[in-house]
């Protein structure tokens, strides 16, 4: 199961006095700003994009030509629920992840859950995130999720510069895979099993 993991992980390790970019665009239009915003710097340095295959087949990753001719890359994309919705978490992810939990908000009817996407890990200004989530109450729960296993992915990355508390705001929890020597059991089956119980954690009230 090797091949499942293009190991973000080591590529954050890595990251140091602004000398990459790592982004996970999460739409099309997204994509094409993050490679028109690397061709026109004025600067160069490596763009490390992470973009699983799965996404050109979600019909739900889909973008206007009018959102690709205008607008720029979004470091962050907050949630598109209403103004003003109350809310009782918010759970913050990037890529393939967010439309699975996009997908559960939908069936399950949770329109209390934000969902908030990051699309670029490094450089991410911490101030950026402290303004995404300036509008919701101090104590809201905020969870990272991903589905890769806690010792994977952007996890450690986002514990280690963020803290366990934004901001003395809110607690930072994870909801993920648990620690695991493979990014994957490498039975089908099996991983969907995980990814059900990784929503149902993500959408548990209790938790």
């Amino acid at each position: 199961p090797e091949h499942c993991s293009a190991r973000l992980e080591r590529f954050l390790l890595m990251t140091a006095e602004h000398n990459v970019i790592v982004a996970q665009p999460s739409t099309p239009a997204q994509y094409f700003h993050l490679l028109r915003r690397q061709v026109k710097s004025k600067w160069s340095k490596p763009l490390i994009v992470m973009t699983p295959k799965s996404l050109l087949r979600n019909k739900q990753c889909v973008s206007t030509l009018d959102e690709i001719e205008s607008g720029s890359f979004q470091k962050i994309i907050p949630d598109n629920r209403p103004a003003g919705t109350p809310t009782s978490r918010v759970i913050l992810s990037s890529g393939k992840a967010y439309y699975d939990l996009l997908q559960e908000r939908t069936k399950l009817q949770r329109n209390d859950v934000a969902l908030v996407r990051i699309e670029q890990f490094y450089p991410l200004d911490p101030a950026k995130i402290m303004e995404t989530l300036a509008e919701y109450a101090d104590g809201t729960p905020v969870y990272w999720y991903q589905d890769e296993p806690s010792n994977m992915g952007a996890w450690q990355f986002v514990k280690i510069n963020w803290g366990d508390t934004i901001d003395t705001r809110f607690k930072l929890r994870r909801i993920s895979r648990a620690e695991s020597a493979s990014p994957s059991t490498g039975s089908a089956k099996a991983h969907a099993l995980e990814e059900q119980d990784l929503l149902a954690a993500a959408f548990n009230t209790d938790s």
